[in-house]
């Protein structure tokens, strides 16, 4: 049986907070959906894809909603981010369970929990097979998860950044309220700047087109997709710069 060869060697998976909740669920962390996250990171990881993840907290908590409320931005910022990383330790612990070694590095130095982000452990860690998560965002407030993937994938050189979302790709209108509108299956970045198309908040994203690197935006609810993406076949939508992007992907 012929061998699939993966597109990329070195990934960070972008993940939601409520990716990890159950449709309808009143659970903000559903034990089977992590475990079936879980098995497809191991799946990608098992091809021998260096697998970085960094995976939000709005399924516990929102700082932009909570500041929105009359929470100070800065309180609810770090609440924020300490949501991530009890969404980080849920999936490690999934993973490990699955014999994936993993290891969870935070922006935010809590060191009975998780080690603490360093680049060179960060790709070390991946050079020996290991999923790393990051959590706790940037460490700063003021900056979402989206910017996290974008900083954390130029620093540790990945060949791309997969988001999974709740749609199918990215729409030339909101494809929620619009029957007509257009999914794109690949888009420039500069297109995408002059279509004014929300891919990823405006900090990731100029992150991204400056380092070139490419972001692959998928519906996260389809369990092959992860998979697919990471073996470069046609999934959801492919940003890129003109001249990173494969001319043809798979079928």
């Amino acid at each position: 049986m012929e061998t699939e060869t993966p597109a990329y060697k070195r990934i960070v998976l972008k993940l939601s907070g409520e990716a990890m909740q159950e449709r309808g669920g009143r659970d903000n962390i559903s034990p089977p959906v992590v475990r079936e996250i879980a098995a497809r990171i191991k799946e990608v990881n098992d091809l021998g894809v260096q697998t970085s993840v960094v995976i939000g907290g709005g399924n516990i908590w929102r700082g932009l909603a909570a500041s929105h409320r009359g929470m100070d931005r800065t309180t609810a910022d770090y609440m924020g981010m300490l949501a991530t990383v009890i969404n980080a330790l849920a999936l490690r612990s999934t993973l490990e369970r699955m014999d994936v070694e993993t290891r969870v590095q935070t922006a935010i130095e809590m060191k009975n929990v998780a080690e603490p982000f360093i680049l060179g452990r960060a790709i070390r860690h991946l050079e020996l097979g290991r999923v790393v998560i990051f959590a706790a965002g940037t460490g700063n407030p003021y900056f979402s998860t989206d910017t996290t993937a974008a900083l954390r994938a130029s620093e540790i050189r990945a060949d791309v950044i997969l988001k999974a979302t709740k749609v199918d790709g990215v729409y030339d209108r909101d494809p929620n309220t619009d029957a007509n509108a257009k999914r794109y299956e690949r888009i420039t970045f500069s297109e995408a700047l002059a279509k004014r198309l929300q891919v990823m908040d405006s900090t990731a994203f100029s992150l991204c087109m400056d380092n070139k690197i490419p972001i692959v935006v998928f519906d996260v609810n389809n369990p092959t997709n992860i998979r697919d993406a990471v073996l470069g076949r046609k999934v959801g939508t492919l940003v890129c710069d003109d001249t990173t992007a494969p001319e043809n992907p798979k079928q």
